[in-house]
């Protein structure tokens, strides 16, 4: 309620200003967090936060502005930063704002937390940690029930308002036996329930057992073409950047996007089905609007292989003339595959399961190289060893042309939905 008054009077300092086009969205959020170091509670608080944002149009020139302050001064003042911007912004038809999307209100997740029973996981998550896995350190760890509330609007007619919460678990782990020690990891998940234990949820238990199996790592010598299985955060993580190389808003805009006229084409293999689903059930906290005031749909953008569309904002379709996705989020979710992990395994003459990438940005021909992190060496289908120093080189088009194998497996982390991938034609560097 009282954002809604907040926002009838944002309306009014607007109109007073004379806008006619605008939009903006107006939250609030609380934060109910656990800190543990070391291994144990150190710290709980509570934070509170507000934000606004305006878009604010004086012809064909756009200006905008955000802050935390949504008081009546803050809000008067921060409107007048929107117009300021506003008249001195360049002129670009491109900047708009959807169309009236309706009325909608959503609410998602879980709106009211049981905080003691998600101390008591916690809890038996440590208790877990602590019998199977002795020589694993929880070096930190952060608990939290997040909870948000939101009005946008524009003057199209759109109004969208929510309310959503959701419990959130995240550790930062190494593993020591003796004087050796392994490097960090990281590793978290959000959930809407509290029916199963911590240790079971996301891929916690899978990064558990392999920072303990990484203890003692084995340098490569040479380097070789092979098969690298990616895990599926490491997955998710190559797929955005595919992504956002091949049919992301600057690539498109500038036209250096190698699949800027493959729509309707084969660009990966015929395994891959990649799709941005924010209502997907297992998404604890998808997108309901986009930032330009669309309310977000589900969209697939490579079916089969085929790529179905670029994935484009409102100014980006406005500027080549493409169609607008209406999905800004990366509610990530990619169809599993036909093999279990062991039997992808068990296909891969020498390779690695890649549990993590460390690398710049790939070029926009597509090439990659970076640090192969968390990772295990793959001989005439088993698992040898974990490495080090190792180095991983590739082409992200092709790679995702060359797939061996996905996963019946799927990581669901609340963020995304994502299998186990294995591609070929990696190139694979020790010393």
């Amino acid at each position: 309620m009282e954002l809604r008054l907040a926002a009838d009077y944002l309306d009014g300092v607007l109109r007073d200003l004379g806008a006619e086009k605008y939009s903006y969205t107006l939250s609030q959020s609380e934060k109910q967090e656990l800190n543990l170091e070391s291994g144990s509670f150190k710290l709980m608080r509570t934070v509170f936060n507000n934000s606004a944002s305006v878009k604010l149009f004086a012809g064909a020139r756009m200006g905008s502005a955000s802050g935390n302050d949504v008081t009546e001064d803050g809000l008067k003042k921060l409107a007048q930063e929107a117009r300021l911007a506003a008249e001195s912004a360049s002129e670009d038809p491109c900047h708009d704002i959807a169309p009236d999307q309706g009325k909608a209100e959503f609410v998602q997740g879980v709106t009211e937390p049981d905080m003691d029973a998600f101390i008591m996981r916690i809890r038996e998550f440590l208790d877990t940690a602590a019998r199977e896995f002795p020589k694993v350190k929880i070096m930190m760890g952060i608990g939290s029930y997040d909870r948000w509330s939101w009005i946008s609007r524009n003057t199209n007619g759109t109004e969208f308002s929510a309310r959503a919460g959701q419990y959130h678990f995240s550790i930062e782990i190494c593993a020591s036996d003796g004087k050796k020690t392994t490097g960090i990891d990281y590793t978290g998940f959000a959930t809407k329930t509290l029916d199963t234990p911590f240790m079971e949820m996301g891929d916690l238990r899978r990064h558990m057992e392999d920072v303990q199996n990484s203890i003692y790592p084995e340098t490569l010598d040479g380097k070789f073409e092979g098969t690298v299985i990616m895990t599926p955060g490491c997955a998710a993580e190559f797929i955005y950047m595919t992504l956002s190389n091949y049919i992301g808003d600057s690539v498109v805009i500038n036209g250096t996007s190698l699949w800027l006229d493959k729509v309707g084409q084969q660009v990966a293999d015929e395994k891959l089905t990649v799709s941005l689903k924010p209502y997907d059930d297992r998404i604890v906290m998808g997108e309901r609007a986009t930032g330009s005031g669309f309310k977000s749909e589900d969209v697939t953008l490579i079916d089969k292989g085929v790529l179905k569309t670029h994935w484009l904002s409102l100014y980006a379709a406005n500027k080549t003339g493409r169609p607008v996705v209406k999905n800004t989020s990366f509610d990530l979710v990619v169809e599993p595959g036909e093999k279990t992990l062991e039997e992808l395994i068990a296909s891969v003459d020498k390779g690695l399961i890649l549990g993590g990438f460390s690398g710049g940005q790939p070029g926009t021909n597509g090439e990659f190289s970076g640090v192969a992190k968390n990772s295990f060496l793959i001989e005439n289908g088993k698992v040898k060893c974990a490495v080090a120093e190792t180095m991983v080189n590739g082409n992200l088009g092709e790679a995702f042309r060359h797939i061996r194998g996905i996963s019946k497996e799927l990581l669901i982390d609340g963020s995304t939905v994502t299998p186990y991938i294995a591609v070929d034609g990696i190139v694979i560097s020790g010393k």
